[in-house]
């Protein structure tokens, strides 16, 4: 895995989990994570929440699966990704 992988398997997707692209590259996430920093500096990636509370209050989601990378310009800081699943919603 090289940094031109992760960049084209966000550009194809769009967007995606840390856990999904960590999955996809048979890589740890942390070394998934170092990776999309790189892209993050140069301002071609950007990082989200799966929803405001994720991470922040029932610890019941991994936060991997939380937290998602998008390519490209994103709108806005607050901009929400569209990835359900969260358990916090559910009770």
């Amino acid at each position: 895995m090289i940094l031109s992988d992760i960049s084209r398997y966000l550009e194809q997707r769009g967007q995606a989990t840390l856990a999904d692209i960590a999955l996809h590259f048979d890589a740890d996430t942390d070394a998934v994570r170092g990776m999309l920093e790189v892209w993050i500096r140069k301002g071609r990636v950007h990082r989200r929440m799966a929803t405001a509370s994720c991470g922040s209050s029932c610890s019941q989601c991994e936060p991997a699966v939380t937290e998602i990378y998008v390519w490209g310009n994103v709108p806005g800081d607050g901009v929400q990704s569209g990835v359900s699943g969260c358990r916090q919603g559910g009770r």
